[in-house]
């Protein structure tokens, strides 16, 4: 398993899901921002898909929706969290 390309995999699958979570928790991209620690104006960017997220920006994001009921069950609908690779990355 690439290293790299797996970070780079799972990134693109939460950018992808990004305008989703943030609906159903019915939250600006301002308000997103703040609670993982980034300019909203970065999100923005990361969320239209001109921006590669970094690895500790997804970690937050994973953080975040992974302990909210609403968006849990989203990320292990499209595999994010149920992902073997990510666990692998976890480990290192």
């Amino acid at each position: 398993m690439d290293y790299y390309s797996e970070q780079d995999r799972l990134i693109a699958l939460l950018t992808g899901e990004l305008p989703v979570l943030r609906a159903k928790l019915k939250i600006s991209q301002d308000e997103l921002s703040r609670r993982i620690g980034i300019s909203r104006q970065t999100y923005s960017l990361i969320e239209t898909k001109k921006q590669k997220m970094t690895w500790v920006t997804f970690m937050a994001m994973i953080a975040f929706f992974e302990n909210n009921k609403k968006t849990k069950d989203i990320l292990n609908y499209v595999g994010l969290t149920s992902d073997a690779a990510f666990k692998a990355l976890l480990q290192k």
